[in-house]
């Protein structure tokens, strides 16, 4: 994570778009935080401070710039390089785990005391559970407020606060700002019954990549995929959810239906890991673009991404050839008619362990330690087990084939799932 205080000032003197997500730039004299593309006039460099997050700045006494918007870029990369436990909480975080189950529910889930962990979030992004949860829930109701026009008391118990007083006091304090002042200043309001959103990404996009991949293993009334659209049924925390995902330039449009809007934030969160839209193109393609194999590959479909996934078990069951449609939706939307089943609904060994806990796959899960367990299980094996740890954990350097000598890849790391990504299109 860029943190060098003079490395990121250049950043911010540029104007680097690349960055942003990456750290956060707090001016001291304004007490405000921007990304580091914001348009403002370029601070003196005594008055600039840098932060690894937002919440981070907002524990300091800092305000988001209401020109830049610094919660509304990609996500940092980091936390798919990094295996480590701080990323694993910012996963586990990001998909709303503090909102549903607390400090405690997130400390079980990863295997530690609150303490332990709290210490390691606050020396490494600068903020513990409870602050980084709290920046996470005033991004989805600045979502709420912007695109909705749902009374403010929907939208604070829907973000995740106890209270509207609390969410009042949060919008002030993150954004300067009244919710009433916020929702008068918005440029896009979702059709009825539906969230529309921008999801922003760092260019190049292989968006065709992406949707292609799809296409090949798409499960009829679970998904449906046109040349530029990809839309599915999603299960979700609280209830269920449809999404129609199109991308356009420098975003991805995505219209959500909900049935709960308390899973907007872990609806947000999922796609953007099934698309990969917190990846550095720029960074995996000049790397791989110097492998004399790979060169021709990567000029030719720059900003590859590596799919993701919207549930763990779901994808490790599609990897054993589980691709039946599960209920059928009440109200179906478009093409989209059906769910994927629920692990208790599949017949099988690794079905069953999924539904009474002695499996788990999600983000929490530390990478090595997944993949150990996935194949020592009967009837997965390592090869699934490779394929599982890189689309759930959105883990960048998964080798090919475990039949391919890992030395044959040494040359590719630390991109090697991307690197298998150009030679499966090639192929």
């Amino acid at each position: 994570m860029l943190v060098d205080a003079e490395r990121a000032y250049r950043a911010v003197a540029a104007r680097d778009a690349r960055f942003d997500g990456c750290f956060i730039l707090a001016v001291r004299t304004t007490r405000i935080y921007c990304r580091p593309s914001c348009p403002a006039v370029t601070p003196k460099q005594r008055n600039a401070e840098f932060y690894p997050t937002a919440a981070a700045a907002q524990s300091a006494g800092y305000r988001a710039c209401r020109r830049c918007l610094p919660d509304a870029v990609p996500g940092s990369p980091e936390w798919d390089l990094r295996a480590d436990l701080a990323a694993r909480a910012m996963r586990l975080i990001s998909d709303g785990v503090v909102e549903r189950d607390g400090v405690p529910g997130l400390a079980r889930r990863l295997g530690y005391s609150e303490r332990h962990l709290t210490r390691v979030l606050t020396a490494e992004v600068g903020a513990g559970p409870l602050a980084l949860a709290r920046a996470h829930r005033a991004h989805s109701a600045r979502l709420l407020i912007e695109t909705t026009d749902l009374s403010f008391t929907d939208i604070a118990f829907a973000a995740g606060f106890a209270s509207v007083r609390q969410f009042n006091d949060t919008i002030r304090a993150v954004f300067a700002s009244t919710p009433s002042a916020l929702r008068s200043a918005r440029s896009v309001v979702g059709a009825a019954g539906r969230i529309t959103l921008r999801l922003p990404y760092r260019p190049p996009f292989d968006a065709a990549g992406l949707l292609g991949f799809f296409r090949s293993a798409a499960i009829p009334g679970v998904e449906h995929v046109t040349d530029t659209t990809y839309a599915r049924s999603l299960r979700l925390p609280h209830g269920l959810a449809t999404v129609v995902l199109e991308p356009a330039d420098g975003y991805v449009s995505c219209s959500l239906r909900l049935t709960d809007l308390r899973d907007l934030g872990s609806a947000v969160s999922r796609v953007r890991r099934l698309l990969d839209l917190d990846a550095d193109p720029q960074a995996v393609d000049e790397f791989l673009g110097g492998d004399p194999v790979l060169r021709p590959l990567v000029l030719s479909r720059p900003g590859v991404r590596v799919p993701g996934s919207v549930d763990g078990a779901e994808t490790l069951l599609r990897a054993l050839g589980h691709r039946d449609p599960g209920e059928p939706l009440d109200v179906p939307d478009g093409e989209v008619t059906h769910l994927y089943p629920e692990p208790s609904a599949v017949d099988s060994p690794v079905a069953a362990a999924l539904a009474d806990g002695r499996l788990v796959v999600d983000v929490g899960r530390d990478a090595d330690e997944l993949h150990a367990e996935l194949a020592a299980f009967p009837g997965v094996g390592p090869d699934v087990a490779r394929y599982v740890v890189m689309r759930v954990l959105g883990a960048p350097d998964v080798p090919l084939k475990s039949h391919t000598h890992d030395d044959d890849q040494a040359a590719w790391r630390p991109w090697r799932s991307y690197a298998a990504m150009h030679l499966r299109r090639t192929a």
